[in-house]
């Protein structure tokens, strides 16, 4: 699976002008099943994004996890981070996990998340979102689950 974090002190987002999903402070997580990916990767993926000491610590430092600092996730589906643009201009998504498979590892993701005691809202999968965010940092991280 396919993750790109964004420490958040809020983000929204909406389908046809209704909120559907929100968070305070924690992660914005846009996420993409690949073709391939698993349970296990899904259940990976939440263990290593829960335990991601991004939050600043008394000091400043980035050492806290969401969990330590008992923030919220809003968890957003995103095919197009399976983008390829290594031929021609027009992206490619033919390695993103087919679409009931790409729902399915999502939902399930985001329970995982939820079992770990993170508060998790979601957006609509397959739905023309409008993702609004306040970034903190900024910090934008990239993950990618192979296993």
């Amino acid at each position: 699976m396919r993750a790109l974090l964004q420490r958040v002190s809020s983000a929204k987002v909406e389908v046809d002008g209704v909120i559907v999903g929100q968070c305070g402070q924690g992660l914005l997580i846009l996420i993409c099943a690949m073709d391939g990916d698993t349970d296990d990767r899904a259940e990976a993926l939440a263990q290593k994004i829960s335990k991601l000491r991004i939050f600043k610590d008394e000091d400043g430092k980035m050492n806290r996890s969401v969990l330590d600092i008992g923030g919220s996730a809003l968890v957003v589906s995103q095919f197009t981070l399976a983008a390829d643009t290594k031929r021609g201009n027009r992206p490619g998504f033919s390695s993103a996990a087919p679409p009931a498979l790409g729902e399915k590892l999502y939902e399930h993701f985001a329970r995982c998340l939820r079992k770990l005691g993170v508060s998790v809202e979601t957006g609509t999968f397959g739905a023309d979102m409008q993702v609004s965010l306040t970034n903190d940092g900024p910090v934008t991280i990239w993950l990618d689950q192979d296993a």
